[in-house]
């Protein structure tokens, strides 16, 4: 948990209750919530999935992921579908995706 803590925090996310020692923890992240919930028992498990997170600037949040270290899966492209995003692994493998509708879309 104090790792997933350190990253959510070093990106943005705002923490509502829990932390590094608390076997719950659970952030604001726009208009929407992210919960992490420690589960050494069942960890690691392997899945897949991916969050996608609307920002309001994909560029800043890349580069504030970057200058804070963080390898990236990707850098900003504007996708065919509309969006213009960037995708980024957690701590624990977890895919994220920072996105936002461009203006074109």
């Amino acid at each position: 948990m104090a790792r997933a803590v350190a990253f959510y925090e070093s990106i943005g996310f705002e923490r509502l209750y829990g932390g590094p020692d608390a076997e719950f923890t659970s952030y604001r992240v726009g208009g929407g919530y992210l919960n992490l919930q420690l589960d050494a028992e069942s960890a690691p498990v392997p899945v897949w999935g991916r969050v996608i997170f609307w920002v309001d600037d994909v560029d800043d949040q890349y580069q504030r992921v970057i200058e804070l270290g963080y390898a990236t899966g990707t850098e900003p492209a504007d996708a065919p579908w509309g969006e213009r995003y960037f995708h980024l692994r957690d701590p624990d493998g977890h895919e994220l995706s920072f996105a936002k509708p461009r203006a074109d879309g």
